[in-house]
């Protein structure tokens, strides 16, 4: 057998001896079992359900399942883990392409995602050897999630330990250090805990008493106005159930929105709701150059300034973009999405894109080059359209120039009644908390919502129906440290694990060649 077994060795230079060996031979089919419900418990603990105490339970069973085995059954063991979570998490992709091109680009990304889960998997083993060994395993989750958020193509940040925390104790914490520290503390409790009920000492009871107290400490992220209030309008104009066949709705998504951007205008001259101060719409809800006279008329008889979000059309191509336009003065300052989505707005692989995407003949988007931060309605607003919520530096830049409020614009009604547009609100709550802002989502289908600072939902609407929702939140300006140091801290859980498994590779050396 070849690898790393970790747990105590008897045998001479500090080997495994025959009979530990079998042992761990015989318990392998039984670990890949444990790693299956794994992944599915990791999957549960996710929006739209509310159980995220199961993903601490996950990671328990997944410490239990690589203890005393090799580095090459450690990295099945990680990939079954992880197939067994995106295949269910990521299930939204097949609603998305439907029969045309099959379950193969579902199942090729889930695939390709697994491969990092198993990479973690390998190198448990090495850092099984060290002091506190499940705090060292839990800097190493967080390290493949910032490696899968970069690489390949700007990575698929989606599907984060962090993200299913939108409920329960763990959320305050993204306030400290976003996403990543919120991800360590639940691998971390997982771990810890299955270590401490497997073989119980004083060193491991150690971090978990540390970690119970940590969740409890950890103050409540405030939720209150420090530079006075806005009344938000959102508009939701609805599009049809058609998957693919929004390809060619471009005309219907602007005409349902001006119909409900004129009825919104209608219910604030009659007093049915307040007027706002801003209006907000959806991701890609129109097609314009900016000379748009339906939507001049729609935002003068408003009379709000409106957040307008347009496929944006000019001499060098095409922005996938949100435009500030004034009931008075029209268009104005704009900012596109940076983060485009490949193999939709961005086309890599050309030649064999066609296996996997309907969108190969059509023209990459531009990528936008400045951040995210809009002056309209004297409210500094901070952007980050839709894919790019599960970026952590887009909004933490916005956020870092001075923005009061979050705005999320988003475009779901691709991807069916199914949980992504769920998922995809839990990231918006915990990028609430995480710069301490309230955040709204302008959906095309829905979910809309209005997101309080401290990570609640104050208002929302049903998917695939026409709405609006009025809604007053709270400006703030204070800089959280996730937002000043966010960056940071996720480096230094980089930096631990790398050297963990410098670390456990040294000492697997020394005991493999008998050296003290």
């Amino acid at each position: 057998m070849s690898g790393v077994v970790t747990g105590r060795a008897d045998g001479p230079g500090g080997r495994s001896t025959p009979r530990e060996r079998l042992r761990a031979l015989r318990s392998v089919p039984l670990r890949h079992a444990a790693a299956l419900p794994a992944g599915v418990l990791l999957h549960l603990a996710f929006p739209p359900r509310l159980v995220w105490w199961t993903a601490p339970i996950a990671f328990a069973l997944l410490w239990w399942a690589l203890q005393r085995t090799t580095v090459r059954r450690a990295a099945l063991i990680g990939f079954v883990f992880g197939l067994a979570f995106f295949l269910p998490h990521l299930v939204w992709i097949e609603n998305f392409l439907g029969q045309e091109f099959g379950p193969a680009p579902w199942v090729g990304l889930s695939a390709l995602m697994a491969v990092f889960t198993a990479a973690f998997g390998a190198v448990v083993p090495l850092l099984s050897r060290l002091p506190g060994a499940p705090l060292w395993a839990a800097a190493a989750f967080v390290l493949q999630e910032a490696l899968r958020g970069r690489i390949p193509l700007n990575g698929f940040p989606w599907g984060r330990v962090a993200f299913s925390q939108a409920e329960g104790p763990y959320l305050p914490l993204a306030a400290f250090g976003g996403a990543p520290l919120v991800t360590f503390a639940v691998v971390a409790t997982g771990f810890t805990a299955a270590a401490l009920v497997t073989r119980p000492t004083l060193l491991r009871a150690v971090p978990v008493l540390l970690l119970v107290v940590a969740l409890v400490g950890v103050p409540a992220p405030p939720a209150d106005a420090q530079a006075g209030t806005r009344t938000v309008a959102l508009v939701q104009g609805n599009a049809p159930d058609l998957g693919l066949g929004l390809l060619g709705a471009r005309d219907l998504l602007r005409r349902n929105h001006l119909a409900v951007t004129a009825e919104l205008a209608d219910e604030i001259r009659a007093g049915t709701v307040p007027r706002p101060d801003l209006v907000l719409w959806p991701e890609g809800a129109t097609g314009t150059d900016g000379t748009d006279p339906a939507i001049d008329r729609a935002v003068a008889d408003l009379g709000v300034p409106t957040l307008i979000g347009a496929m944006y059309r000019h001499a060098d191509g095409t922005e996938n973009a949100v435009v500030a336009w004034d009931p008075r003065t029209g268009p104005g300052e704009r900012y596109a999405k940076q983060e485009l989505v490949p193999f939709a707005e961005r086309i890599p692989l050309r030649p064999i894109a066609s296996l996997v995407t309907p969108f190969v003949d059509v023209p990459d988007l531009l990528a936008g080059g400045r951040p995210g931060r809009i002056d309209l309605a004297d409210t500094r607003l901070g952007v980050g359209i839709c894919y790019e919520v599960a970026y952590d530096w887009v909004l933490r830049e916005a956020a870092g120039r001075g923005a009061q409020l979050l705005v999320v614009p988003t475009d779901n009604a691709w991807y069916g009644p199914g949980e992504m547009t769920y998922q995809q609100l839990a990231m918006a709550r915990l990028r609430a908390v995480e710069h301490g802002r309230a955040v709204v989502v302008p959906a095309l289908s829905g979910v809309s919502a209005v997101v309080r600072p401290d990570g609640s939902v104050a208002r929302s609407t049903e998917m695939y129906t026409a709405a609006t929702v009025v809604e007053q939140v709270p400006l703030r300006t204070d800089v959280t440290p996730a937002t000043r140091w966010g960056g940071a801290v996720e480096m230094l859980f980089v930096a631990a694990a790398v050297g963990g498994c410098l670390a456990g590779a040294v000492r697997h050396r020394r005991r493999r060649t008998g050296r003290p």
